[in-house]
């Protein structure tokens, strides 16, 4: 899973009749501090809830095409949860 923020909605000429129901975002994947990491890509949001702005987490390939419903959809990449908060910790920290 790799984080991102939701920068855009994407609006389809043509789509599969299974994914008629699923919004596609415009995401900018992020690195560990919150910063941009990559070139800005499309994600089916499996959570339908996602919006511009938000931090959200995402996977690839074939976790993609089973995190919507229906299963095995046409999608490279997909959003899987809403990020409330992220922590970082040095190595070692958690420890016990």
């Amino acid at each position: 899973m790799r984080l991102g923020r939701v920068i855009g909605t994407v609006v389809p000429a043509i789509l599969v009749d299974e994914l008629s129901n699923t919004p596609l975002l415009w995401i900018q994947p992020l690195d560990r501090e919150g910063r941009d990491d990559g070139e800005p890509l499309v994600c089916a949001d499996g959570t339908r809830m996602a919006g511009p702005g938000q931090v959200i987490y995402w996977v690839s390939s074939r976790e993609a095409a089973l995190a919507l419903d229906p299963w095995f959809v046409p999608v490279d990449d997909a959003i899987v949860g809403l990020v409330d908060e992220v922590r970082n910790y040095s190595p070692g920290e958690l420890d016990p």
